[in-house]
């Protein structure tokens, strides 16, 4: 059985989490993938509607489970996305100018606050990337500056009113 990274999360409502740049369940584009690996570590545009009217801001995170770590792999992870935000544009994971002012863009594994690109080991199968919103109750999680995503999610608990959930797949041939 494939690693579910939402299987020990709360049972909350769900809303809808899309994009112009990949379907759910398909390959994310190549613009999403690492570097490294001949992407431009662009994030991809997100789109999200029927969040509960109580909403004041939002979480979203990148999370691959797939990753040969023992623990999966952070790409990136947002805080403090105003309530009235429902959308974010590509490119909002490097470039502060798209983000909403109020959010926070928070470390990934390697440490930096930008969007890390898909980029599995070659021949390691397919990766599934989960793009997931949450909807909070409050409008500033208070967590620490150089809180993990790890961190940010288990503080979010405590405020979750419903999430959305967008997973992208993507691959890098053997040698």
């Amino acid at each position: 059985m494939a690693n579910d990274p939402l299987w020990r999360l709360p049972e909350v409502p769900t809303f809808t989490l899309t994009s112009s740049d990949f379907t759910d369940g398909d390959e994310l584009p190549t613009s999403a993938r690492g570097g490294d690996v001949g992407g431009e570590d662009r994030s991809p545009a997100l789109e999200w509607s029927g969040a509960p009217e109580d909403t004041q801001s939002y979480v979203l995170t990148v999370y691959d489970p797939d990753a040969p770590t023992g623990s999966g792999f952070w790409h990136w992870c947002v805080s403090d996305i105003p309530a009235d935000v429902t959308s974010l544009p590509a490119g909002a994971g490097t470039d502060d100018a798209l983000l909403p002012a109020a959010a926070l863009r928070r470390h990934n594994e390697f440490g930096s606050d930008t969007f890390l690109g898909a980029a599995p080991p070659a021949g390691h199968g397919s990766h599934r990337y989960f793009f997931t919103l949450s909807a909070l109750d409050v409008p500033l999680l208070e967590v620490p500056a150089d809180a993990t995503p790890a961190v940010v999610g288990f503080m979010l608990r405590e405020h979750l009113l419903a999430r959305a959930v967008l997973m992208g797949t993507q691959e890098t041939p053997a040698e």
